[in-house]
């Protein structure tokens, strides 16, 4: 049976339903004239019964649909029963029954007046507010009235049984057809990204897909968690960046592209600034003029004050992947360097050999410090294993504590990494230029000196945290006859027959670093064999068989390192018998034994025309410099004997505490040198204390000063005493201050 619902009146389901009972039965013999009369009887009566009745306010919806379990109309599981009158009928209250049409299959019941309940409960349709409840008994009937009340206090949801309600149509969307486009909120992104350098390729067609062109500068919606406005000197999550911030993200410290996807732009600016305050064994001049009348000692007045500062500007422009531990493709970085610096003393010819320029020297520098470009040449892995080639003006430290080559110069450099980064492997080839002598800085003129290099490193070697190196350096340097730029002779050094001469040099070497344990360990032994054309000091030429030895080890407690190490360095027994067994470096910057506030190390102590110690160095090979002189394996050596410790006070404090015990390895060459019968190879006690400060935890202000003194024993005083037997303690303290963007 087909029924179509509308929403009449009650009336109207009224008539119907009455209409419905009031038809004569059909005959169950299956007579097809009985059935057609009834058929057009009740058809009639229907439509007499329709035309007098209201027309409904809204159109009709119609539902086509089978009651449950009925095959055409009709369901053979239930059999006709009682019936009732139709008086007793409970009529819905705002929903009626339009019938369409009435299978003859159906039957309603054994008269006109009555009707089967089974077949009253399957009128219940879609939309009705308010269905028949099964009419089976009078208990039934009091539970239907029961409930009935009860879902007048319920909300509708609640209310038995629950009605299927008709899905609503969706609103008419606006940007189905085209014609406009949906925009999403564009929220600006945290850092200072500039401009974008991507070229839109695809634009937006509908409201279904919206290209995004350049996934790093996706915005951000703005987000104060705490509602304090952001302050400025705390770190805050969500903090927009600006152009002068490099903690934030921001386009000129590379953390957006400038070009494309996944081409950088990265500018850093940084400046050093050193004041320092110190004593030195500073030769008078009593043969031509002092500073002051009727001095006579050959050491005046130790104080000097210097002062340098480096400002310093690097572009790095980068490609690669740089959101994964994937290597760089290729990199361009260019580093101008500016230097100021100011030399006061006491004593005449030491700032210039003529006497006429006084005590003081303020010099300027420029140079193109670092210049090269780097690009990757091939993966080795799947673990990013590569290897890179950088040509150019590029820095490089050949070891862990830098006892051989630490410099920026102009080189060729094969670099890369195996075993998923466990070996890491370095090849080089400098073509040195010559460098200013105060400033340290590179010129642009040729050196006439070539460097080889070669290291390999493995980490977990034996044990899991300690690394292992092995290298391999060649130096030679070529005859030449230099003056620096303060007047002095640089290149031969200006002692005995100084004749230029050419120094060919190998090193073996076998370094580690890394902890054992709780124990830290780093060594290093470095082997120096070769040969010199003509030696300065030996008057003849000589074969290089020179080594050292040093070893530092450590104990970390809480926030104690407590420090002990040893250093070696060979020194020449015999001057006249052309073996140079005293070891000498390229370029060394040692990290040991105190460092930069260990006085042996920190200052370079003249004598004669030359260096006993170079700065920032601990060979004693008296040379002219370190850096424009050239190596010299006839030198005394050296043994050290270091304690210390570290001190963590706070996370931004650091205390350094050295003390260190030298000696020369032999006094040989100082005796011939100096023309002296007897010099004792005790140098001395040096001893330092050094502080270092971040105040903002990290390297973008760093703060260093340190203190040191260098209480000298016998060996010292044979050297440096004055015709009366005094000798001054030395002493020095600095200051240090570094600022990076």
């Amino acid at each position: 049976m087909k029924f179509r619902i509308t929403k009449l009146g009650p009336l109207a389901f009224g008539a119907a339903v009455a209409l419905l009972f009031s038809m004569e039965p059909v005959a169950a013999s299956g007579d097809q004239v009985q059935k057609e009369e009834s058929r057009q009887r009740l058809e009639g009566r229907i439509d007499s019964t329709l035309a007098e009745m209201p027309p409904a306010a809204p159109p009709p919806e119609t539902f086509a649909r089978d009651a449950q379990g009925w095959t055409n109309g009709v369901n053979p599981d239930v059999a006709p029963g009682p019936v009732l009158p139709v008086a007793e009928l409970p009529l819905p209250t705002e929903v009626g029954i339009d019938l369409l049409e009435v299978s003859p299959e159906v039957t309603l019941g054994a008269s006109d007046q009555e009707t089967s309940a089974e077949t009253i409960q399957h009128f219940v349709a879609p939309g009705m507010q308010t269905a028949f409840p099964p009419l089976t008994s009078v208990a039934d009937t009091e539970v239907a009235q029961e409930s009935a009340s009860t879902d007048a206090i319920r909300p509708e949801v609640l209310r038995r049984p629950f009605r299927e309600s008709t899905p609503s149509r969706p609103p008419a969307d606006p940007y189905e057809d085209g014609s406009v486009l949906l925009r999403t909120p564009m929220d600006p992104p945290l850092g200072f990204t500039g401009p974008s350098g991507i070229i839109p390729g695809e634009f937006q067609e509908n409201s279904h897909f919206v290209p995004v062109t350049d996934r790093w500068r996706e915005g951000f919606p703005a987000w104060d968690r705490y509602d304090r406005a952001h302050p400025f000197d705390e770190d805050y999550p969500y903090t927009l960046g600006h152009w002068w911030d490099p903690f934030n993200q921001n386009v000129l410290k590379g953390d957006y592209p400038i070009i494309g996807e996944q081409t950088f732009l990265n500018i850093t600016a940084a400046t050093l600034a050193i004041a320092e305050g110190r004593g030195l064994p500073n030769p008078t001049t009593p043969f031509e003029s002092t500073a002051r009348p009727f001095e006579e000692e050959f050491f005046g007045r130790p104080e000097q004050f210097f002062y340098t500062q480096f400002f310093r500007l690097q572009f790095d422009l980068f490609h690669g992947d740089t959101a994964v531990f994937k290597p760089i493709d290729w990199a361009v970085r260019i580093a101008p360097v500016f230097n100021v610096n100011h030399l006061d003393l006491e004593e005449l010819a030491i700032v210039n050999p003529n006497v006429l320029n006084g005590t003081t020297r303020s010099r300027t520098w420029t140079s193109l410090e670092e210049w090269f470009f780097e690009m990757k040449i091939s993966d080795l892995s799947p673990h990013y294993d590569f290897m890179s080639v950088r040509a150019g003006s590029q820095f490089f430290n050949s070891d862990f504590r830098g006892f051989m080559f630490v410099d920026v110069n102009r080189g060729v450099r094969l670099f890369g990494t195996g075993k998923a980064s466990r070996t890491q492997f370095n090849i080089l080839w400098f073509d040195q230029t010559d460098k200013d002598i105060n400033s340290e800085l590179n010129t642009f003129h040729d050196r006439n000196k070539n460097t080889v290099i070669m290291n390999y490193y493995r980490e977990d070697t034996f044990v899991p945290g300690y690394t292992t190196q092995f290298s391999f350096l060649y130096d030679k340097d070529q005859p030449s006859f230099v003056f620096d730029n303060n007047q002095r002779l640089a290149r031969p050094d200006p002692v005995g027959v100084f004749t230029p001469h050419q120094v060919e040099s190998y090193y073996l070497g076998w370094n580690g670093d890394g902890h054992i344990g709780r124990y830290n360990l780093s060594h290093s032994f470095y082997w120096a064999l070769g040969r010199d054309s003509l030696n300065p000091l030996g008057g003849q030429p000589q074969s290089i068989n020179a080594q050292m030895f040093a070893l530092e080890a450590s104990y970390d407690r809480d926030w104690f390192r407590f420090r002990s190490s040893f250093l070696w360095y060979s020194g020449d027994h015999d001057i006249n018998d052309q073996e140079a067994t005293g070891f000498d470096s390229i370029n060394d910057n040692p990290a040991f034994a105190g460092g930069e506030f260990s006085y042996w190390n920190r200052q370079g102590i003249p004598l004669q025309g030359v260096n006993l110690v170079q700065r920032f160095s601990l060979v004693p090979d008296l040379r002219s410099s370190k850096v424009q002189g050239q190596p010299n394996f006839v030198n005394p050596g050296l043994f050290l004997y270091n304690v210390g410790f570290d001190v963590e006070a706070t996370p931004k404090l650091r205390f350094i505490q050295n003390t260190n015990c030298l000696w020369f390895d032999s006094t040989e060459v100082l005796r011939q040198f100096l023309f002296q019968d007897q010099i004792a190879n005790g140098i001395g006690v040096d001893v330092s204390l050094g502080a270092e400060y971040r105040p903002l935890l990290n390297n973008n202000v760093i703060l260093v000063a340190g203190i040191a003194g260098l209480f000298p024993w016998d060996g010292f005083r044979d050297i440096y005493e004055n015709f009366d037997g005094s000798i001054s303690t030395f002493m020095q303290g600095f200051m240090q201050l570094e600022l990076l963007y």
